[in-house]
C-alpha cells in the first residue's frame, strides 16, 4: 500500500465482482424451469438511499452516469460523491495490482472499505467518469504515472509521486498560501529500496531530494477563506526532525461556507473542520507523551488546488510483461 497510508495508522477490501455483464441493469435469476430472467432493476430512489460503499459495481455505475448529469459542477459533484462514502468503514493496506499483478492478492479497487489514499482516489474518479467502465479506467490514470499498471509505477510518495503525477488534476499552492517567508521540508526518497523491500520488486531508481513547502498549522485559520471545494489535502507531520504527508483528505463546504476536511480515517470516513481535525491531533499527541511514545506530530498541511480547466491526458502503453 502506499507510503501515506502506511504511516496514518501511526498518525492517526476485496470486494466480490459478480459475472454477471456490467451492462446489464438487473440482476439475472432462473424461473422454476430454469430460465434465467432479467430480475428488474432498483429504482434510483432507493438506490440513492444507499451509501457508496454498500453499492455494487453495477448500482455504483448508475450512481456515477445519475450525479454527473444531476450535479454538473465538478467541485459539487465531488463534495456529493465523497459524502456519499460518509460511513465508509476504514483499512490499511487495501489495494494493489491483483490479479494483474500476483506480488500479493490485493484487488485494484474497492467500494466497501478505503484509507485515505483510496478514498481521495475513488471519489476524484468517480466524478470524472460516466459510467463504471470509465471510473475503473479513470482510477487507474490517477493511481499510476502515466497510467501505467504496475507496482513500481504507482504513485507510493505522496509529494514526489501522486502529487507530480497529477498536475493535470491538482496544483500544488501551498508556497502561494504560507508567504515568502513560509516554511519547507527535505524530503529524500529511495524508491528501489522501498520496493524491493515492501513489494520484493527489483526496479532501477535514483534516489530523489526535494524541497516541499507547506503551511504550518498555525497559519491554517488566516488561509482557510482560500481554499475551494474539491482541493486535495495532504496533512504533514514529524518525526525525529523528518516531515512528509502522513494522512490525506479533500475540502468541502460547511452549510455556511465553512471549509471542512472530508477524509477516510480509522474507523471510518468522517466530515469535519480543519479545526476539529488539528485539535483531535493534539490530544493524540498528548496522549502519546503522556504515554512515553514518541509518534508523529502534526507540523502543518500542504493544499493543492483543484484546477479549473482538467483536460486528462491518455493513459501511456501498456507494457507487455
Amino acid at each position: 500500500m502506499r507510503l501515506t497510508c502506511l504511516l496514518i495508522a501511526t498518525f492517526s477490501a476485496a470486494i466480490g465482482v459478480s459475472c454477471a455483464s456490467a451492462a446489464m441493469a438487473g440482476s439475472t435469476v432462473a424461473d422454476a424451469a430454469g430460465t434465467r430472467q432479467s430480475a428488474p432493476a432498483e429504482t434510483m430512489d432507493a438506490l440513492l438511499a444507499k451509501p457508496l460503499y454498500r453499492m455494487r459495481p453495477i448500482e455504483a455505475g448508475r450512481y456515477i452516469a445519475w450525479v454527473h448529469e444531476a450535479q454538473p459542477d465538478l467541485r459539487k459533484r465531488i463534495a456529493a460523491i465523497g459524502r456519499k462514502f460518509i460511513g465508509q468503514p476504514y483499512r490499511l493496506n487495501l489495494l494493489g495490482e491483483f490479479p494483474y499483478q500476483v506480488h500479493d492478492e490485493l484487488p485494484m479497487f474497492s467500494l466497501d472499505q478505503s484509507d485515505c489514499v483510496v478514498f481521495v482516489e475513488h471519489t476524484y474518479a468517480m466524478a470524472l467518469s460516466r459510467s463504471w467502465e470509465e471510473f475503473f479506467w479513470m482510477l487507474q490514470r490517477i493511481r499510476y504515472r502515466d497510467g501505467i499498471i504496475g507496482v513500481a509505477t504507482r504513485n507510493h510518495y505522496t509529494e514526489v509521486d501522486w502529487n507530480v503525477a497529477n498536475r493535470w488534476l491538482v496544483t500544488d499552492i501551498s508556497a502561494e498560501l504560507a508567504g515568502p517567508n513560509g516554511p519547507s521540508y527535505t524530503m529524500t526518497v529511495d524508491r528501489a529500496s522501498f520496493l524491493k523491500s515492501r513489494h520484493n520488486t527489483a526496479a532501477k531508481l535514483a534516489v530523489e531530494t526535494t524541497r516541499q513547502a507547506y503551511v504550518p498549522k498555525e497559519q491554517v485559520n488566516a488561509v482557510t477563506s482560500q481554499l475551494r471545494e474539491g482541493d486535495y489535502v495532504n496533512v504533514i507531520s514529524s518525526r525525529a526532525g523528518q516531515a512528509l504527508t502522513t494522512h490525506v483528505g479533500l475540502i468541502v463546504l460547511g452549510p455556511n461556507g465553512e471549509r471542512h476536511l472530508l477524509h477516510s480515517s480509522d474507523p471510518e470516513v468522517r466530515e469535519e473542520t480543519l479545526g476539529a481535525f488539528s485539535a483531535r491531533a493534539a490530544a493524540r499527541e498528548e496522549r502519546n507523551r503522556q504515554a512515553g511514545k514518541d509518534g508523529h506530530k502534526l507540523v502543518g498541511f500542504k493544499f493543492l488546488r483543484l484546477n479549473d480547466d482538467i483536460v486528462v491526458p491518455p493513459m501511456a502503453p501498456q507494457p507487455r510483461p
